[in-house]
């Protein structure tokens, strides 16, 4: 069996050597040709020699195709995982600090609020343009597993507009299938779920063990739980108001609604310290920089590491692998995947991404239709939908207008900031994040001129004096005093998938 693989945004380690590993685990793939491609070509290096050796050591006679010309890597390309990151980590730092200045305080910001917003704006004419490529190299009905955040966004555009046959794929619905089977004493294989929502809003709708309904028993057992109780204190509210629990991390979820994180004083009430996940301001981009950092330093040493092993047991929860082997071999798999409603989910409108359970064998991806999500849940989703409708449609048409809609009616930023903030904001960062904006290239001229009209008018607002509650970043220095967990960190694509197993 033989077929083309691509990764764009290969240079992220984390991604890239897991999901290859995944892959690799299924002998019958040993003879695949494979193409990496990242616009950092020393990212690009880096990564490529790490796979390049796991492949080696295993014995598999592949060698893998590295290139910065995205075209030749998609030449014949069957499967294109998609896991850049747009700007990297100095437009992922700007997304976080210029709405902290405005009082929008953000764990992660790269899915909805004022990052995730602009984010998508950088990212979407990415995916529109690798969808080109696509369609005119790949080969024909090549499928596009897009890691990318702002993910509903990006496979909302890549599906619409790129005409490319996307699925949006995430690890956060395993990471909360552990955290819960934990939380009842339970193993992860014993409990069942069904999740529906969308992407870092899915709701687990059923949960069984031994086909007795366990949703009555979530909320008890996380309100004795020591450690859930302290750091789940945000889905442990909504679970309390909505009667389900979301799939998303304390600090993530914060972010996306409008009651948790709008006042300094608030903070802090709903948020843990202990690990980034649970709510630390700007959390996700400190995490990213260390593990940056320490590959940049440790990278040598990893190569002196024994090499991943191809062996089931090394095969990760990412959903990947098992959806290409599931096309390709027949082999029956469930997920839950990011697709475009078309009415799997009655009451939320057609034309969206909705995260939903969905079975993959070589018949194809098939998705049942789930019917209507609990009215609340729909409601939560409703709102974050609109604002996700809003900013692709500014991204793919560079319309200022309907980017500063999205902004308004986005949930935290909304709760946060006036009308006129809202709009400064947006102008502030248009001009910061200029260049990798070339869609906005007229709108940011004259987004110069308004900032300099309002220094000019006094109608400038300065930005508020808050920090929000943040943690100090390590350095190198310091990470070298515990090597093991600052590897783990530079090696995961779940940056917090050690705290989903919670025990008392």
């Amino acid at each position: 069996m033989s077929f083309k693989l691509t990764v764009i945004g290969a240079g992220s380690v984390g991604f890239t050597r897991t999901l290859f590993t995944d892959l690799m685990t299924v002998p019958e793939f040993h003879n695949i040709e494979v193409s990496f491609t990242d616009i950092n070509q020393h990212n690009l290096d880096m990564v490529t020699t790490l796979c390049q050796r796991d492949l080696d050591e295993n014995g598999v006679n592949i060698k893998i195709q590295a290139t910065t010309d995205r075209r030749k890597a998609l030449e014949g390309a069957r499967y294109i995982i998609c896991c850049p990151r747009i700007g990297m980590l100095e437009a992922f730092e700007l997304d976080v600090d210029i709405p902290l200045r405005y009082g929008v305080d953000q764990c992660v910001g790269d899915t909805l609020c004022t990052g995730g917003i602009f984010y998508g704006q950088r990212g979407i004419p990415a995916i529109l343009d690798f969808c080109k490529d696509i369609r005119e190299v790949a080969e024909p009905g090549a499928l596009m597993l897009n890691y990318a955040n702002p993910n509903a966004m990006m496979t909302w555009a890549a599906n619409k507009y790129g005409k490319v046959n996307t699925i949006g794929l995430c690890h956060g619905v395993q990471g909360g299938h552990i955290q819960i089977a934990s939380a009842l004493g339970l193993e992860q294989k014993d409990v069942d779920i069904i999740c529906a929502g969308i992407n870092h809003q899915t709701w687990y709708i059923s949960v069984k063990h031994n086909g007795e309904n366990m949703l009555d028993k979530i909320l008890p057992a996380y309100e004795a739980n020591k450690t859930l109780s302290q750091t789940e204190k945000v889905r442990i509210d909504i679970l309390k108001n909505f009667g389900y629990y979301s799939t998303e991390s304390n600090g993530h979820l914060s972010e996306y609604v409008s009651w948790y994180r709008k006042r300094p004083d608030e903070v802090e009430k709903w948020i843990d310290l202990g690990d980034w996940i649970n709510g630390e301001t700007g959390g996700y981009l400190r995490v990213c920089r260390e593990g940056r950092n320490w590959f940049e330093e440790d990278f040598p040493n990893w190569m002196k590491e024994p090499a991943n092993k191809y062996v089931p047991e090394s095969r990760s929860q990412e959903h990947g692998s098992y959806i290409i082997e599931g096309l390709e071999l027949g082999h029956v798999y469930r997920g839950h995947f990011n697709v475009m409603n078309n009415g799997c989910i009655t009451n939320l409108p057609d034309e969206c991404v909705v995260e939903v359970p969905g079975y993959v064998d070589a018949n194809g991806v098939n998705i049942p239709k789930v019917g209507d999500l609990p009215l609340g849940c729909a409601a939560i989703c409703s709102q974050s939908i609109w604002v996700q409708r809003l900013s692709v449609e500014a991204a793919v048409h560079a319309d200022i207008t309907l980017l500063r809609q999205a902004l308004l009616m986005d949930p935290l930023t909304g709760a946060v900031c006036t009308p006129p903030e809202i709009l400064q904001m947006a102008d502030e960062m248009l001009i910061a994040e200029a260049k990798w904006l070339p869609q906005y290239a007229e709108e940011i001229e004259r987004a110069k001129k308004r900032m300099e009209d309002r220094k000019a008018n006094g109608t400038y607002i300065p930005p508020r004096n808050y920090n929000g509650i943040r943690v100090h970043e390590k350095t190198v220095e310091e990470m070298k005093l515990d090597k093991q967990a600052a590897r783990n960190n530079a090696a995961k694509t779940d940056k917090a998938k050690d705290h989903a197993d919670i025990s008392e």
